[in-house]
């Protein structure tokens, strides 16, 4: 049960950077589909670059937003409100405590 706790973490650690990258992807797509009507190439990149970018600003910042309000989810995947990953320590935590504490050596 523990491999599977640890790719359900991982899994949510890529999670926001795979769904920028599928969004711009999708958004390039769809940009492509209107640079068709596009005559002159160049306008046709720059119609497919900007939908692509704009799509995938839209979708992460849904995403985010997404985040900040479902807290289980942000537990289930192990990340921040920011999408970034949460660093914790799977040990008992007895030591750490120890060498937190005030007037305690580490000998």
């Amino acid at each position: 049960m523990r491999w599977l706790r640890a790719m359900v973490r991982v899994f949510g650690w890529l999670l926001t950077p795979f769904l920028a990258w599928a969004a711009s992807f999708f958004g390039a797509v769809v940009g492509a589909l209107l640079a068709m009507r596009v005559r002159e190439p160049r306008n046709g990149i720059l119609v497919t670059a900007v939908v692509g970018g704009v799509v995938s600003f839209i979708a992460i910042h849904l995403w985010l937003r997404f985040l900040r309000r479902h807290r289980q989810v942000r537990e289930a995947l192990a990340v921040s409100p920011e999408g970034t990953p949460l660093i914790v320590e799977e040990g008992s935590g007895d030591e750490s405590d120890k060498s937190r504490r005030p007037g305690r050596s580490g000998r």
